[in-house]
């Protein structure tokens, strides 16, 4: 029987595929598993040596993630890792913590915050500066003003659409409220 020296090359080639992540998850937590990973650590043993497993497994992912980025992709994470590293320590400290919140939030809730970035960024110039000066002041109000608008927003998003057209009738025929003495207006 003649075999095909380019069928049995396909077939070997599959089962390489095949079974590449099966040795892959074989491989012993936080190791490498490919002469990739086994270069970047021998390039970097001495810091590699002072981590826990733990920490090598998150440091070989990030390696897998870089190595899948497009050049455009891993030019754009060096931006912000610079961009990051220009930081005051405490401005880094509450990025540290924003991403920590991020990747504890359901990947449902992050799809949804990722639409509305989205959105927002479609926005003309003018209106998305009008909604981060909005914020701002939001952001400037003591506590339980900040408590107080939150509240009001709740009531507002519980509200029906007819519910909203009666209040909007009624804020438009009253006249302002003057401000009260030392307090700052809570509306923008």
């Amino acid at each position: 029987m003649m075999r095909r020296p380019h069928i049995y090359l396909a077939a070997i080639f599959i089962f390489v595929l095949a079974i590449a992540p099966i040795a892959r998850a074989q491989a012993p937590f936080g190791e490498p598993s490919s002469p990739a990973e086994r270069a970047f650590v021998q390039q970097h043993m001495g810091q590699w040596s002072q981590l826990t497993p733990e920490q090598r497994e998150r440091v070989l992912g990030n390696y897998r993630r870089w190595q899948g980025m497009s050049p455009e992709e891993r030019g754009a994470a060096q931006r912000n890792f610079q961009e990051f590293r220009r930081l005051p320590p405490e401005q880094r400290q509450q990025t540290l913590e924003a991403l920590r919140r991020w990747r504890n939030l359901p990947e449902a809730r992050r799809q949804e915050l990722r639409q509305a970035y989205g959105r927002f960024r479609s926005l003309p110039p003018d209106r998305r500066d009008q909604i981060i000066r909005r914020y701002q002041r939001f952001q400037q109000l003591p506590p339980e003003q900040r408590q107080h608008v939150l509240n009001n927003y709740q009531r507002w998003q519980q509200m029906s659409p007819e519910q909203r057209r009666q209040v909007r009738q009624q804020l438009n025929r009253k006249p302002p409220n003057p401000p009260h003495p030392g307090r700052r207006r809570w509306w923008w």
